[in-house]
This record gives C-alpha cells, sequence and structure tokens, in this order.
C-alpha cells in the first residue's frame, strides 16, 4: 500500500510533526514498506490459532507465601542509628 506524500503531511498534522518535503518523501516511502509488511501478515491463515493474550508460557517465579514470627520492636530498634521511645528517630526533612 503506497502512501502518497500528502497523506504523511496529515499524519504529520494530526501527531503536531513539523516535517519538511525531503522528510515527506522519505516517510512515505518508509510508512508504505511498513504497511506492506502488515498486508503480508494479513494474508496469513490464522483460523486454526487460538487467541492469546501472551505467546509466552508466564509462571509464577515467587515464593509462597509463608507467615513468620516477626522480631520484637526490641530487635528492631536494636539495629537503628537512633531511637526514641520505642521508634526509629529520624533527621527532619521540612523545617517549620
Amino acid at each position: 500500500m503506497a502512501l502518497t506524500p500528502e497523506q504523511v503531511e496529515h499524519v504529520a498534522a494530526l501527531a503536531r510533526l513539523g516535517i519538511s518535503e525531503a522528510e515527506r518523501q522519505r516517510f512515505a516511502e518508509q510508512l508504505s514498506g511498513i504497511l506492506d509488511h502488515f498486508q503480508a501478515l494479513q494474508a496469513l491463515d490464522t483460523e486454526q490459532i487460538p487467541p492469546t493474550a501472551q505467546v509466552l508460557d508466564l509462571r509464577n517465579v515467587m515464593r509462597t507465601d509463608a507467615v513468620c514470627p516477626s522480631l520484637s520492636q526490641g530487635e528492631v530498634l536494636a539495629n537503628a542509628p537512633r531511637a526514641q521511645d520505642g521508634f526509629f528517630r529520624v533527621q527532619a526533612v521540612l523545617e517549620e
């Protein structure tokens, strides 16, 4: 399917692109080639191929979620650089 330079100009205007005359000619040839490839794909018989959302076999690679005992508040705060009243103490990031 051959695109005309005018059709390329129309598409460029829709995309709000400014293109030169040389670009218009070049894009007409390139886009026509792309559309020819799509026409070749449309000629394929896909009646026996079921529709798929994903062509690759997907599987979950994450481990199963298991409930485990957590650390106590004291154990967690033992590794903190600063703690106060059972909480992490951090430097203020906002000034009043």
